[in-house]
């Protein structure tokens, strides 16, 4: 399953005080850490994500997904605000909006 994480408007403001590589490591990370939690493979490709902060989005890609995609997505959403609260230096809501792109057949 191919997932799109588009940025909010404050989302895609944060994102701007980050490069590409530390954008994709710190989605990895915190996907990582929560399939401790959510039965689901993550991984976040670089060649489907070349420019982050000029595209506006974010790809996942998701793979032998035994849990609730929608509540994974969630609690993604809130995990990853902390770095990107971190370095813009104020709060922040929403960060993305999830879209589907390509479920598996």
């Amino acid at each position: 399953m191919r997932v799109k994480l588009n940025f909010t408007n404050k989302g895609k403001n944060a994102i701007e005080k980050f490069d590409n590589d530390e954008l994709i490591e710190i989605f990895s990370r915190y996907s990582n850490t929560l399939t401790k939690k959510y039965d689901l493979t993550v991984a976040v490709p670089d060649e489907a994500n070349p420019s982050i902060i000029n595209d506006g989005f974010i790809e996942l890609q998701l793979e032998q997904v035994n849990c609730d995609v929608n509540s994974f997505l969630k609690e993604l959403g809130r995990d990853i605000k902390v770095p990107l609260v971190k370095r813009l230096g104020t709060k922040l809501d929403n960060v993305f909006k999830t879209e589907v792109i390509e479920t598996e057949a």
